[in-house]
């Protein structure tokens, strides 16, 4: 009997999705004679029943396209908009697992779709999830695809601002995703020549920024590039930050736990506009002109690079392997030159983030890179 399995691509989408659906795809139909669906828009899709036949004519040709085929989305199994409410439909898509016969399904996500996935796995389905993110956070993984081509799209934004920077004697401050890792920013920022690298892991001294790109300006340079990830804070920030949400746990009535909250949201919400304050607060100190780049969206999309395609080919070649040899309650890890099954267990909870003694660090500051610490 072959066996049936699905395919689902939760979260924010990433370069090398599609490219991780036909590995699995084509390995699955071609090398162990299974079959394969895939489920549209995440998790919302399993629920509602949302189908696409995944035969190689479906999965040719996808390869190079970025996106994904599948759609995808942020809904949670046990917690769905449907009907203006927030609801519980984990059992709608056990239901529709079971009514296709499923003998495993495939989650391709970051780590909220770890989280959903072992959901589901706890409930008795045979689930297997691959890791992909541009954050390179998720964690027992050395890499996540979708990384490398986010990192070099953010790397040539960086490039192609250094001759406007020297052109017009300004900073440049480029606003990279990473909310709550500095990978993109630290990779790119490094890669393409930033002065001053701002990252979620190390809390900046604004004035120690400010003097990085004085000193530079008295030595004959007139112009810095800042490259700061969207989840980086000043020292005064963090610290406050801290200080609310001690109140929040130490409030001993409604009243001031919701006051303390309501002031921990506030801190939140002034965090979507750091840059924009951050420019502001280097032009005032420095007295140098200051321009805001965010490249938003822009590291999402596109073809993917040659080593996201080489990657999510590795993991997805993979995880037919395992579904064949009866391997689930997992994530694929890359870890050294291996794909390593790790029990999703292990992976929830585990954000991967910069540690202060990682290697891209001292080079950031050995070749004179501010760092804001």
């Amino acid at each position: 009997m072959p066996k049936f399995i699905g395919i689902l691509t939760a979260g924010g989408d990433s370069p090398g999705l599609n490219a991780t659906i036909r590995a699995v795809g084509k390995s699955a139909i071609g090398t162990y004679g299974m079959q394969v669906i895939g489920f549209r828009d995440g998790f919302r899709g399993l629920m509602a029943n949302r189908i696409i036949r995944l035969d190689e004519i479906a999965l040719s040709g996808i390869l190079t396209i970025g996106g994904t085929l599948l759609g995808t989305s942020r809904d949670k199994p046990h917690k769905m908009p449907i009907g203006g409410k927030m609801l519980d439909m984990t059992e709608a898509m056990i239901d529709t697992y079971h009514k296709h016969h499923l003998d495993a399904l495939v989650c391709i996500g970051g780590g909220g779709t770890q989280k959903n996935a072992l959901r589901l796995a706890q409930k008795g389905l045979n689930i297997i999830t691959l890791p992909k993110t541009i954050d390179n956070d998720v964690g027992m993984t050395d890499m996540t695809f979708g990384f490398d081509t986010a990192m070099s799209i953010a790397t040539e934004a960086i490039d192609r601002l250094h001759s406007t920077a020297h052109s017009h004697h300004r900073i440049v401050v480029v606003g990279i995703m990473g909310h709550n890792a500095g990978w993109l920013a630290l990779g790119a920022g490094i890669a393409g020549g930033a002065n001053v690298i701002l990252i979620p892991e190390l809390p900046y001294d604004i004035k120690l920024v400010a003097d990085a790109i004085r000193q530079r300006s008295r030595a004959g340079k007139n112009f810095s590039i800042v490259a700061v990830a969207e989840g980086a804070r000043t020292m005064d920030d963090v610290a406050r930050w801290q200080e609310v949400k001690q109140t929040v746990e130490a409030a001993r009535n409604k009243t001031q736990k919701r006051e303390a909250k309501l002031e921990l949201a506030e801190l939140e919400e002034q965090q979507v506009d750091n840059t924009l304050r951050l420019s502001k607060a280097l032009e005032q100190l420095t007295g140098l002109e200051s321009r805001v780049t965010i490249l938003g969206y822009l590291q999402r999309g596109g073809t993917p690079s040659a080593a996201d395609r080489l990657l999510a080919t590795r993991l997805g070649t993979a995880c037919s392997s395992m579904i064949n040899e009866g391997i689930f309650g997992v994530m694929l890890a890359f870890q050294g030159e291996q794909v390593v099954p790790v029990p999703l267990e292990e992976v929830v909870g585990q954000r991967k983030v910069i540690p202060p003694n990682h290697p891209w660090l001292e080079t950031a500051r050995l070749v004179g890179i501010s760092l804001g610490a």
